[in-house]
Order: structure tokens, then C-alpha cells, then sequence
């Protein structure tokens, strides 16, 4: 029992980022309604089937196949993955992903392509590098994934405060998995990390009105505040994407965290059974907590 029971929470994580990412897709792009969503439904601004992921579900997956097929981190690998991701629904993908892999096509090698993304749009703190990384805090150990998380965000997003924030709840999910509360997890997270306006932020974030933004602050601190304040998956999810805006974006992130924190056998039943591919990923999830840097 013992066995089965560990594969519950990093099962948990990439399920949990998937159900938050196509409970949320619908109210993408949308001021917060005062009706309360609470399931799967089609519809949003790429009209998607109910329980139909986006590419934050995309980008996680690429990431965790590309660790399962290397063994670690290998950025190469992960672009080659990411790039095919894109090229298939290039509609789904946000800003600075859609001009860093449209140069990407076009030959320019990735950190170039990342400083020119930056460069003309005068920044790129976008939280794409921020939803996609969660799977690393299944592979890497809290104590070891900051470094690489920060690696994975840089190859597409040039702003370091994204990788920051990418960091911050990688750690926190890699502590979680392995049984961490989420207050030690919160903690661990907060004495690690080196950005000041990440820390003064997500180590506050009670004192800060949740804004579901595309900016990898404000999206983090909002699926953070919705994280800590839940008293069960359900609600945490419910809470990240009825915010609105960003609301896949939120409730991947959040999703991620707290099924990481509860595991899978906190996922609503209608949730599970509708969503996309959810048993391949819950065989992904599995089969990299099987190889996982703390197991080897």
C-alpha cells in the first residue's frame, strides 16, 4: 500500500496542472464573472472541447518526456520538444513563446532568440516558462531544482524574474511530492530564493490583491495565494480559474501545487473523467518519479 501511495502526489502534479489548464481555458482572456464555473465546459477564445487542455498542459508534457527520455535536464532535447508542440496548435501559444520559437524555426540559436524576443518587446517577464516546469519538482529534489528550473525558463524567456517565480514553485511541488506540508514547502521556497520582488511578493503574498495576469509575478502570486488559502483541491482550483484573465495560466499553476499537496485521489471524479489524456499523463507522472535524481 505503502508502494502505491507515493505515486499519488507527483500523479497529483501533472494531473492537477492539466485539470486546472482546461478548467481555466474556457474563462481565458475574460473579466471575472460572477457566476461561479465548477466544471468542464468547451468554449474560449481557441474554442476547445470540455476537458481539452491548452499549451501550459503541451509545454508540462514536452518537459517531462524530455526528462524521461534523457534522464535529466537537456535543453537541446527540450527545445526539439517544445518547437513540435508549437508548430502543431501555434494559436494556443503566448507572446514571447510564439516570437522565440518562430525564430527558432527560422535557425537562430535558443539564447539568442531569447535576448531578441526580450529586446523587441521591450521585456519578457510572460509566465509561459512558469506553467510549464512543474515537472521537474518530480525529478529534481527541492534542494536541487532552483538552478535547473532557472536553466529551463532561460532557454525561452530572457527575464530572470520569471525564472525566479518558475523556481519558487518548483521547489515547492518537488517538496510537496515528497510529503512536505505546504507551509514547510512555502518556507523552503521563501528562504531560497534570490529575487527581491519575487521574494517581497510570493513570501507576502496575503498582503497582495490576486491579479491573474500573463506577467509571471502576478500569475504566481496568484495561483500561490489560491494554493495556500484552499482548503481542498476543489476549492483551490475553483478559486484560481474563476479569477478570470489568465485563467488557464493560474489554474495549471495551481493545479499543479495542489495536486502535488492532496494527490490524485482528491481530483473530483467529474473532472477526471472528463479531461483529455488524463491516464497518459498520470503513466508519465509515474514513470518519472520511478527514475527521479533522489531514487537513482
Amino acid at each position: 500500500m505503502r508502494f502505491i501511495r507515493e505515486y499519488l502526489h507527483p500523479r497529483g502534479l501533472l494531473a492537477g496542472l492539466a485539470i486546472g489548464d482546461a478548467l481555466g481555458a474556457p474563462l481565458e482572456g475574460f473579466p471575472q464573472n460572477e457566476a461561479w464555473m465548477t466544471n468542464m465546459r468547451p468554449g474560449g477564445r481557441h474554442f476547445r472541447r470540455a476537458g481539452q487542455y491548452t499549451d501550459d498542459t503541451l509545454q508540462a508534457r514536452a518537459v517531462a518526456e524530455s526528462l524521461l527520455f534523457c534522464g535529466g535536464f537537456q535543453p537541446s532535447d527540450l527545445i526539439r520538444r517544445l518547437l513540435s508542440g508549437y508548430r502543431d496548435r501555434p494559436e494556443w501559444y503566448g507572446p514571447t513563446s510564439s516570437a522565440f520559437f518562430t525564430l527558432i524555426s527560422s535557425g537562430t540559436p535558443p539564447h539568442r532568440a531569447a535576448w531578441l524576443v526580450h529586446r523587441a518587446h521591450g521585456g519578457s517577464r510572460t509566465n509561459g516558462s512558469v506553467m510549464r516546469g512543474f515537472p521537474l519538482g518530480i525529478f529534481y529534489p527541492g534542494g536541487a531544482v532552483y538552478g535547473i528550473s532557472m536553466e529551463c525558463s532561460h532557454l525561452t524567456h530572457y527575464d530572470p524574474v520569471v525564472a525566479h517565480c518558475s523556481a519558487w514553485l518548483n521547489i515547492m511541488a518537488a517538496d510537496l511530492c515528497r510529503g512536505a506540508t505546504r507551509r514547510q514547502a512555502f518556507r523552503h521556497a521563501r528562504s531560497q530564493c534570490r529575487d527581491a520582488e519575487v521574494l517581497a511578493v510570493l513570501g507576502s503574498y496575503e498582503r497582495y490583491r490576486m491579479i491573474p495576469s500573463l506577467d509571471a509575478v502576478l500569475c504566481a502570486h496568484a495561483a500561490l495565494s489560491c494554493f495556500m488559502n484552499a482548503r481542498t483541491f476543489e476549492n483551490a482550483l475553483l478559486s484560481a480559474v474563476n479569477l478570470g484573465g489568465d485563467a488557464d495560466t493560474v489554474g495549471a499553476c495551481c493545479g499543479a501545487l495542489a495536486g502535488a499537496y492532496w494527490g490524485i485521489e482528491a481530483i473530483p471524479k467529474r473532472w477526471s473523467r472528463t479531461m483529455e489524456g488524463y491516464d497518459d499523463l498520470l503513466r508519465i507522472a509515474g514513470a518519472l518519479w520511478d527514475i527521479r535524481v533522489d531514487r537513482q
